[in-house]
């Protein structure tokens, strides 16, 4: 097998296992009190896209759905890049999640006990994990030469801005002098930007 798929491979196994935690908590939201929570496509569908993204990564290992490595040996640098790209971010997403908290959940959502995360990656973007998604799969696409996973991360990109200003819109609607000093400070996905 190739290097770089292996050492993709063994952080898909790392990641998983680090964020367990998060998966238990937002399982625990699904019986929480919740305030509000926003009857939206955008609710399933990133996590589906996510999920699929993460098969295409996982058949890109075992070289299906791939460029042939062969032919683009000159391009070896290009998918290096990808693999440091991949791993930071991937690594930056599960800091994101755990610095959530209680407040992690795959959907969209206020619990009654809410309250607006600003530390961690949040302290300077709003949504690191919706950008960590982004160019994590990017990383991947130029790793692994899969464009199955590029053609996910493409589609990912407006669904992410899309769920991430719904996210924004229900922030300011329960927080709003708090969520708009924090809006002043940080960015949407990009520091300073937004």
């Amino acid at each position: 097998m190739d290097p770089i798929n292996i050492i993709i491979l063994l952080n898909i196994i790392g990641t998983f296992g680090a964020n367990v935690t998060g998966a238990k908590r937002g399982l625990k939201s699904k019986v929480s009190e919740i305030k509000d929570k926003p009857k939206t496509f955008l609710q399933k569908f990133p996590p589906i896209l996510s999920m699929l993204s993460l098969v295409a990564l996982i058949l890109a290992v075992f070289q299906i759905g791939t460029l042939n490595y062969e032919s683009f040996k000159d391009y070896n640098a290009l998918r290096y890049t990808g693999l440091i790209v991949y791993l930071v971010f991937s690594w930056i997403q599960v800091w994101s999640f755990k610095s959530l908290g209680d407040n992690y959940s795959q959907d969209i959502m206020i619990k009654k006990n809410h309250e607006l995360v600003t530390n961690g990656p949040f302290k300077i973007i709003r949504h690191p994990q919706y950008l960590c998604q982004i160019v994590l799969d990017l990383g991947a696409t130029a790793a692994t030469f899969s464009y199955l996973v590029g053609i996910f991360a493409l589609i990912e990109i407006p669904i992410y801005i899309m769920r991430a200003s719904l996210e924004d819109k229900l922030l300011a609607k329960y927080f709003s002098e708090k969520f708009s000093d924090y809006k002043k400070k940080s960015g949407f996905m990009f520091p300073f930007i937004g």
